[in-house]
């Protein structure tokens, strides 16, 4: 495919729309900056495809913590975030591109899942059990939803606070993105963790997209049609399953 030509590049750009600040985690696979403090992951690739695509001019990625991605937006800090799952109250809140992938809950547990459990109701059950969540994230309703009672659920700043949370025994689980989890793990092979998958009878696979700023339909209308372009070309699928997605996942975002 000719990307100069393609559908994200075919409206005049005014100079200044050519610079993209791009808020993104230490969340693997999704993002993650490398020893030499290189961006990767999934979701920062995608996006700085989309910007080479688009004829962008300079693709600035800003680490920050998840509690600060949608107000980052409202006040101007950067200009696009990471995937996020949608949601009705999101939406108030901010845009979403088209979904960019579409996930199912899990949690982290200590090596060998020491109280067999299969999900967040399965928590719930023992009296003893903590879970850990990263703030504002949408696993924190959803362990609530299936009975997780709300004075046994911690409450951390960043992935790595929670996944050493499981570690030291302080929670004895941590919920949030299953393929979330495994990207941590694979990164980290001495970690003593494993993932268990959420049942679709707690938390249904749920889609997750690029936000941007409400009203800036313009960058949202850009990178619609890029990903118009990209979801599910060679190139996309090629950099999924480096990241650990299989084809079956690529498939539901055409």
């Amino acid at each position: 495919m000719d990307w100069k030509r393609s559908r994200c590049a075919s409206e005049p750009q005014k100079s200044e729309d050519l610079k993209m600040r791009f808020a993104f985690l230490q969340e693997p696979p999704f993002c993650f900056t490398d020893a030499s403090g290189k961006v990767g992951g999934c979701d920062a690739m995608l996006a700085e495809k989309i910007f080479a695509m688009s004829e962008t001019t300079a693709f600035t990625p800003v680490e920050t913590e998840f509690a600060e991605l949608l107000p980052g937006l409202a006040d101007g800090r950067w200009d696009m975030t990471t995937g996020l799952f949608i949601s009705e109250e999101r939406s108030k809140l901010v845009d979403f591109s088209r979904p960019i992938w579409s996930l199912p809950d899990g949690l982290m547990v200590a090596k060998g899942n020491p109280l067999d459990l299969e999900g967040y109701r399965s928590l719930a059950g023992h009296p003893s059990a903590r879970l850990g969540v990263i703030s504002n994230q949408i696993q924190h309703r959803t362990a609530l939803e299936n009975g997780v009672p709300p004075e046994r659920i911690s409450v951390f700043t960043t992935q790595a606070q929670a996944a050493e949370a499981v570690a030291t025994g302080m929670v004895q689980a941590y919920a949030s993105v299953a393929m979330a989890h495994r990207g941590y793990i694979a990164r980290r092979p001495a970690a003593l963790a494993d993932v268990i998958d959420v049942p679709a009878s707690e938390r249904l696979p749920a889609a997750g997209a690029f936000a941007v700023a409400k009203g800036n339909d313009a960058l949202r209308r850009r990178v619609d049609d890029c990903l118009g372009d990209l979801l599910g070309s060679r190139w996309h699928r090629d950099l999924m399953a480096g990241f650990g997605f299989s084809e079956a996942d690529v498939d539901p975002l055409l």
